[in-house]
């Protein structure tokens, strides 16, 4: 050490500069080569006592992925197990963990099920992201609504949801029967925009018998923004013993039916409105004419 002594004779005041350049936030690699220290005990006591800067710190993400690394391992989580679950290499797992015990061994097939079944939970939590992400995107796509686009859009409603005449029904009559509260707010938006009187729609629950019938009501009215006692007698559909439905649950709540009084005339409209983009599709989708005769 006696050349050591030497090289670096004035420790104190060394031991000041080294001081200052750690609270400045330099590292240690810089503090070294500023000072020229090549000897990393020297280098030690220089530094003793000051704590390094927070930008040499480690990320916070990786203290998170080592604590839960740690608590699953001490659940008994393979390494297979413990990747699946956070996405991190084994090597990390493994200087994380190496001072735990070791999991008791299981059967090879149970571990191997284990494990794929932790592989398919984040598969699945990582193609829900990418889902949520695309339907993001596609929602930002929209932008604005002008009054063009929501009459377009509530004319083609109308014709997939809504009821239409027959020639061997005459039923000129809007009515319009949806389970998504979605649907029902655009709707009734459309019905803004043509006009309709508030005071000439008439709201009626279609749901089943097993199901919470007084709830339903007070959730349609709730969605429509009416006094539920306004609502017409509900329409009960009576239990089929051979059929397995999946509608059921606290969040099955019927449809709603709306239908517009006195609406033979807006049918007309709406069946007219439907024809004419029908044929502006086809005329735009019609080969070009060689004009020859």
């Amino acid at each position: 050490m006696a050349h050591l002594r030497g090289k670096y004779a004035d420790f104190q005041g060394l031991r000041e500069q080294a001081i200052t350049l750690r609270r400045a936030g330099l590292s240690r690699r810089q503090i070294r080569d500023r000072l020229h220290v090549d000897n990393n005990d020297i280098l030690n006591r220089l530094l003793q006592g000051e704590p390094p800067p927070e930008w040499t710190q480690r990320p916070r993400a990786k203290d998170d992925l080592r604590s839960k690394a740690r608590e699953f391992r001490l659940q008994g989580w393979t390494y297979d197990q413990i990747q699946a679950e956070l996405g991190c290499s084994k090597s990390s797992i493994s200087l994380w963990v190496r001072d735990l015990p070791r999991p008791e061994r299981r059967d090879p097939s149970e571990q191997a099920k284990l494990a794929a079944r932790k592989r398919w939970e984040h598969e699945l939590a990582v193609r829900d992201q990418a889902r949520q992400q695309t339907k993001a995107a596609a929602m930002r796509q929209v932008g604005t609504v002008s009054d063009r686009d929501l009459f377009m859009a509530g004319v083609a409603l109308y014709w997939a949801e809504g009821t239409k005449d027959k020639s061997y029904a005459r039923r000129e009559t809007a009515i319009f029967v949806n389970s998504d509260p979605g649907v029902i707010q655009l709707y009734l938006a459309w019905l803004r925009l043509l006009d309709i009187e508030s005071e000439r729609l008439r709201f009626r629950v279609m749901i089943h018998i097993t199901a919470d019938v007084e709830a339903a009501e007070r959730y349609w009215a709730g969605v429509v923004g009416v006094d539920v006692a306004t609502f017409q007698k509900t329409t009960i559909k009576k239990h089929n013993p051979k059929t397995i439905r999946k509608n059921v649950g606290e969040n099955y709540r019927g449809c709603l039916v709306i239908r517009v009084a006195q609406g033979a005339e807006l049918y007309r409209r709406i069946e007219g409105w439907w024809t004419g983009m029908v044929t502006a599709v086809s005329e735009l989708a019609a080969p070009p004419s060689s004009g020859k005769v």
